[in-house]
């Protein structure tokens, strides 16, 4: 399966996603870090990513090619992760037909009904079993 990572910013949730899912898939499956910006790209590859690669094209590409999209929920959101969410991107990750696990990040200005706040490290330990979830249904 082709997971892609995204991210933006500093790259942070991207890296900590990363070393997870390569510590839990290492050779099974691909895992591709795609940054909105080359400092998140960078710290994706710096994690592990079996590749990566940075920009709106680049995200509008891998998610047209990935079995499952991963990253904060501001990525769905036209404006969002201060202002490095254009159109474009938002569609791209909408549209995918790869199951997405989307993290609620509250800086991301979207508060989602019924999600409690809790420290990011349990957001991203609760999206990496819905990964696991993900891969299982599709195996």
């Amino acid at each position: 399966m082709r997971i892609i990572v995204i991210d933006g910013q500093g790259g942070g949730i991207g890296k900590s996603l990363v070393e997870q899912l390569k510590k839990q898939f290492s050779s099974q499956h691909e895992i591709l870090g795609i940054g909105i910006n080359a400092l998140a790209t960078a710290a994706m590859v710096k994690a592990g990513a079996d590749g990566g690669a940075t920009g709106e094209s680049a995200v509008c590409y891998n998610c047209a090619h990935a079995d499952i999209i991963i990253g904060p929920i501001g990525l769905v959101l036209v404006g969002s992760m201060l202002g490095e969410v254009s159109a474009q991107i938002a569609n791209a990750v909408a549209s995918s037909e790869a199951e997405k696990v989307l993290i609620p990040v509250s800086r991301c200005h979207a508060h989602i009904a019924g999600v409690k706040d809790q420290p990011m490290g349990r957001f991203i330990e609760d999206a990496l079993r819905e990964v696991h979830q993900q891969i299982l249904q599709n195996i």
